[in-house]
């Protein structure tokens, strides 16, 4: 025979309109009251039915989780898998599953999105990425369903609930820390222009130039168009610049790993000939040979604050719109030399 509520509420002596409240979580029931009910849960092996709960609160208790392209291409850079682990430990501390969008371009991703909204087959979504003119965040902003964001918006900031690191610090810094070991002539290779974090990042490096009286010159600037398809010549013709940088800052520590690759065919050596830093600090990166200096940015802390603030908007329509900024620091290792 099936266990009931009734049967949890006879072992744990409480009616059992206490037993639903438990199991909805409901911040009037104390802690010690559900600790109790959910002993007697486990104990009779009874499992709440959460569809026809979710039919009575008319939420479907999931998240919708947007990435910029396809999943197939995303879960070939580390950043998603760490990022998703942060949204699953918020995700799963608050009772809700995971919705990931699967549309390999633009607008398949809209309209996947539309379809999720319009269906109802989520309560909130969170979008993995910032980028200018994006129509999934204009359609989510004006559809007025509950979401967030990793990555600063590129308008409308105070009016929705992002997480992000400070991008230009970050970028200023490591122009900074190239600085102090000497160096002068600091090349960027940049991440895709129409996203926030990719501009950001030029923009620390601008900064940073400026600050410390260095001309900015566009012939140390390596585009993502450029590297896309011809990258070992962007590296060779950066390198063959009459006066080659001696340091190379990577919008993220993939594209570092296709560079150093690029400055081996060409009998490069680093950080012998050239100091190189990336970003993201993923687990290869200190395997490296020679081990990669990179910023860590806490991953892990973007995903899971980008979670609690989408759940944080489904639970409370009225909440106003936060920003938090996680914390990000440099890892030194082998690849940066003093000139």
């Amino acid at each position: 025979m099936a266990i009931t509520i009734k049967d949890v509420a006879k072992r744990a002596a409480v009616s059992p309109a206490t037993v639903s409240r438990v199991i909805a979580d409901n911040p009037r029931i104390s802690e010690k009251t559900k600790k109790k009910v959910r002993e007697a849960m486990e104990e009779l092996g009874y499992y709440p039915n959460f569809q026809a709960r979710n039919l009575v609160v008319q939420r479907s208790q999931t998240l919708g989780v947007i990435m910029a392209n396809s999943a197939t291409l995303a879960f070939q850079n580390p950043f998603f898998p760490e990022v998703l682990r942060g949204i699953s430990v918020s995700a799963h501390n608050s009772q809700f599953g995971l919705y990931l969008s699967t549309g390999a371009t633009e607008e398949e991703v809209l309209q996947e999105v539309k379809a999720m909204t319009q269906g109802k087959k989520v309560d909130g979504i969170i979008l993995l990425y910032s980028r200018i003119g994006d129509k999934v965040m204009e359609y989510l902003n004006d559809s007025g369903l509950p979401f967030s964001m990793v990555g600063r918006p590129y308008k409308n900031v105070h009016q929705i609930s992002y997480v992000d690191n400070d991008n230009v610090r970050n970028a200023r810094e490591v122009v900074e820390y190239f600085i102090g070991l000497g160096h002068k002539r600091i090349a960027f290779v940049a991440g895709g222009n129409d996203f926030v974090v990719s501009i950001d990042r030029l923009e620390g490096y601008q900064q940073a130039l400026a600050a410390h009286s260095l001309d900015f010159d566009a012939q140390y600037i390596v585009t993502q168009e450029m590297m896309q398809g011809h990258g070992p010549n962007a590296i060779l013709q950066l390198m063959n610049l009459p006066e080659p940088p001696t340091a190379i800052v990577t919008h993220d520590d993939l594209v570092a790993y296709e560079v150093i690759g690029y400055l081996e065919d060409l009998e490069i050596n680093v950080p012998g000939d050239v100091s190189i830093i990336g970003f993201n600090n993923h687990t290869l990166s200190g395997h490296l040979k020679p081990p990669l200096s990179s910023v860590d940015i806490s991953i892990y802390d973007l995903g899971l604050e980008a979670a609690n603030l989408a759940i944080e908007k489904i639970m409370d329509k009225t909440a106003p719109a936060k920003q938090v900024i996680v914390s990000s620091r440099l890892i030194e290792r082998g690849s940066c030399q003093r000139l």
